[in-house]
């Protein structure tokens, strides 16, 4: 129906339209989950769930999900206020060791960081 009202060639201008829009999300979003030491909270989960460091180094957690979410190690290491959309907790580990981690809002979503 969209070809027949406007024409073939405004239905290649939309394809491309959308596979230049589908790209460029790709491309954002991937560009957030690449930065050093950084971990994403997006769709419910960390991003990655797990992250080697080497000890002395600080490590970002941003929220991408339209909803709140905590970073709290059980043993009290440290803990994150509730994390809006786009807000980030950072906390630098100086001691080597594995830190299990967990949403405290949304206890499923777990994680670690393993210090060397």
């Amino acid at each position: 129906m969209f070809a027949k009202s406007f024409g073939r060639n405004s239905t290649n201008a939309f394809a491309v339209m959308m596979l230049f829009t589908a790209v460029s999300a790709t491309s954002v979003s991937g560009a957030m989950a690449q930065e050093p030491n950084t971990i994403v909270m997006k769709n419910f989960d960390f991003s990655p769930m797990m992250l080697t460091v080497k000890a002395g180094t600080t490590v970002t957690w941003k929220n991408l999900d339209g909803e709140p979410h905590t970073v709290v190690s059980p043993d009290g290491v440290f803990r994150s206020h509730a994390l809006d959309q786009g807000d980030a907790f950072t906390f630098k580990f100086d001691k080597p060791g594995t830190y299990k981690y967990i949403c405290s809002i949304h206890p499923r979503m777990k994680a670690a960081i393993i210090v060397q």
